[in-house]
This record gives structure tokens, C-alpha cells and sequence, in this order.
């Protein structure tokens, strides 16, 4: 029984190949949970993550071949180049379902919002797709996984929005948090993300000091 909600965020600064070891771990155990895990980035994020899946214990030519680990840099969930929070939700029921029929326990995914948005890094849809997100893990218990928050390349008012939707909060591969900052996309209510406590804590999670 996971003692963290499934449905987590990764909120830091900093090189991004810092996080790398951490979810490459994270991969290792969802592997050998039988997972199909799912990682989505930059091109050279994902050259990344191929080296530390190995370091950490990944076979990861074995695991691509047998398509257990999908490390993919595509962006076929943009629609004209914008990001489409239904079309991204059906991609991500898609993955799932398939890997439920290939006899997987489930999907594990990850990816970074900021490469998600697209190259023209329009947010504005950013909370909507992660209030989407949240309903498809409720009634989805085979699903789990951490959106990354990168504060050097999101605004400040998207990282607060990234810790209020999250049940959870990744910290490494062996600590994840309950949330108590999470508001439910039904009790949202305007304003909800604008409070200095927010930003003080995602202060915090970028110097890896906890939850405040």
C-alpha cells in the first residue's frame, strides 16, 4: 500500500539532470513492480535518463525492446503546435489501457510540464489539464506518477498552481508527501493559488527543505 497519493509533483530549480538519479530509481521499482513506465522529455532529458535507468540497474535495452520503459520525446499531444489538455488526457487513457492489455499492473508516467506545453510554453491551460488529470487518477487506481515543475522555466504563479492540484509531492525515490496544500479541483476557488504561504513553500521544495 503506497503511503503517498499517486498523483504527485516534483517542484525544483536547478540543472534538471539533478532529478534524474532520483526517477531513474523510481523507474528500477516500478519495473520490478511490473509497471510499464513512461517518460516524457526533451531529447536530451531523455538521453539522460537512459544513462542514469542503467546506473540505477535498468537493463534498459532489454526493458525498450520488450516496451516495459518508453522514453520518448514526441509531442503528438499538441494539436497546431498548442497544448491540448483532451487530447493529452487521451493519449494518457490510451497508454494505460494498453498497458493493462499487454498485462502490465499499470502505467507509471512522467514528463516535464514546461516540454509539455510546447515551444511556445503557453500556459494557460496548465491547471486545467492537471484538474483533468487528478479525476482521471481518482477512478484510475493502475495509474500513478509525478509531474515535474521546474521553477527556472515555469512562472511563479504556474508553480503554485502545480502544488495546490498534486495530492502528493515527490521529494526522492524513497520519500514521497501528502499534500496539505492540495485543493480539489472541486473546491478550487479563485484566488486559491495566490497566497505568499505558496510561494514560501514552493521556496522551500526548490532548496529541498520539505512542506511548510
Amino acid at each position: 500500500m503506497e503511503l503517498a497519493p499517486r498523483h504527485q509533483c516534483l517542484i525544483y530549480d536547478g540543472p534538471p539532470s539533478r532529478q534524474l538519479s532520483a526517477l531513474a530509481a523510481t523507474v528500477n521499482e516500478r519495473l520490478r513492480q511490473n509497471f510499464r513506465c513512461l517518460y516524457l522529455n526533451t531529447k536530451p532529458m531523455v538521453a539522460g535518463m537512459r544513462s542514469y535507468a542503467a546506473a540505477a540497474g535498468v537493463d534498459v535495452t532489454h526493458e525498450m525492446a520488450k516496451g516495459s520503459l518508453l522514453l520518448s520525446s514526441d509531442r503528438s499531444h499538441l494539436v497546431g503546435g498548442r497544448f491540448d489538455p483532451a487530447r493529452m488526457m487521451q493519449l494518457l487513457d490510451n497508454a494505460l489501457e494498453q498497458a493493462l492489455n499487454d498485462g502490465y499492473a499499470g502505467l507509471w508516467a512522467t514528463g516535464d510540464m514546461t516540454w509539455q506545453m510546447g515551444p511556445e510554453r503557453d500556459f494557460a491551460r496548465l491547471l486545467e489539464y492537471e484538474w483533468q488529470l487528478e479525476r482521471f487518477f481518482r477512478t484510475h487506481p493502475q495509474l500513478s506518477g509525478v509531474c515535474q515543475y521546474h521553477a527556472d522555466t515555469l512562472p511563479r504563479n504556474r508553480m503554485r498552481q502545480g502544488l495546490i492540484s498534486h495530492p502528493g509531492v515527490f521529494i526522492n525515490e524513497t520519500l514521497s508527501l501528502v499534500n496539505p496544500h492540495f485543493v480539489p479541483p472541486e473546491s478550487f476557488a479563485s484566488g486559491a493559488d495566490q497566497s505568499a504561504e505558496l510561494s514560501y513553500v514552493v521556496g522551500q521544495l526548490c532548496g529541498t527543505g520539505g512542506l511548510g
